[in-house]
């Protein structure tokens, strides 16, 4: 792997601060670019707490001063001076497809042909990102989960274009961080946790709509079934496990029953209309109002890392 030592991350948003404040875990320099002083000024509050919060539990013992991580961080308004003399860089801008493609073309021509260019997307075609730039073999997806601080996996998606040399840098960089990364060989939408999360979520709304059961309870089954199961079990393995001949007999009669439209469900659509969003409007599926959004999710944030530490 090509030797890394800064890394340039491209939005200071809630994906962005998280990123800088794993690679800062890891005794990288970060260079955070934003166009906005005022989000800059935010993430650094947000990444300084990150840093204190879970440093204790991070294997760079070495660096165990959230002081020496902080210093490790620069924060930039501009794209040209940020991205300069970076060995890696991550854009991790709001998932529009034309300003993503504006910002790598820029990125294009700043960076030496050898600097990785990735976009954290959860789902926005790279093929269509890296297409038209003179170096697009450079030019990878790398899929974080929220909280990117907390969340292990990382998709590592290759496009039409992508090299191999620029997916091996971009894994070994991740395994570095102490992240785990899968490779997408395929670049579809969605590429593969999206993909199997809206399955779910797409069976698990028909369910509701259709009176089957409480939204509760369909979360509590999931919660105290599939849940526990998938922490050593994935769903492929789940089959060998029961035996292919069994899940063959049960997808013989059960697929037919499942759900498949190829729209949203009408209650997403109502719920959406009637501006009633989940948590940042205080309902949704369920009622959150009384409820702080940044404390439910630093509650669940905290939960997963415990977790974590837990089942490693």
């Amino acid at each position: 792997m090509p030797e890394i030592r800064t890394i340039a991350i491209i939005g200071a948003g809630t994906m962005g601060h998280s990123i800088a404040a794993v690679s800062l875990r890891a005794g990288l320099k970060v260079n955070l670019i934003d166009t906005s002083e005022a989000v800059l000024g935010t993430a650094g509050v947000k990444v300084r707490k990150l840093l204190s919060t879970h440093v204790n539990s991070e294997p760079h013992a070495a660096l165990a001063n959230p002081d020496a991580f902080r210093s490790r961080l620069y924060t930039y308004l501009s794209l040209e001076e940020g991205a300069a003399g970076a060995d890696f860089v991550i854009e991790a801008v709001p998932e529009k497809l034309s300003l993503k493609q504006e910002i790598f073309k820029k990125l294009d021509a700043l960076c030496p042909p050898d600097v990785v260019l990735a976009s954290n997307t959860s789902g926005l075609p790279i093929t269509s990102i890296a297409a038209g730039l003179q170096h697009p073999a450079r030019v990878v997806g790398t899929h974080f989960y929220m909280p990117a601080d907390i969340m292990p996996l990382v998709e590592v998606v290759r496009s039409d274009y992508s090299g191999q040399e620029a997916m091996d840098t971009t894994v070994n960089l991740l395994r570095f961080l102490k992240k785990k990364p899968v490779v997408v060989n395929k670049d579809i939408p969605g590429f593969i946790g999206n993909r199997l999360q809206h399955a779910i979520a797409r069976e698990a709304l028909f369910l509701l709509d259709q009176g089957v059961a409480s939204a509760r309870d369909i979360d509590d089954v999931v919660r105290y079934t599939l849940g526990l199961r998938f922490l050593h079990t994935g769903p492929l393995e789940q089959r060998d496990l029961n035996g292919l001949d069994i899940a063959l007999n049960i997808a013989e009669y059960l697929y037919p029953a499942l759900e498949d439209s190829k729209e949203p469900p009408a209650v997403l659509k109502e719920k959406v209309a009637s501006g009633m969003l989940g948590l940042k409007t205080g309902r949704g599926l369920f009622d959150w109002s009384g409820t702080s959004q940044e404390e439910v999710i630093a509650r669940k944030s905290e939960k997963l890392a415990k977790l974590l530490d837990l089942i490693e």
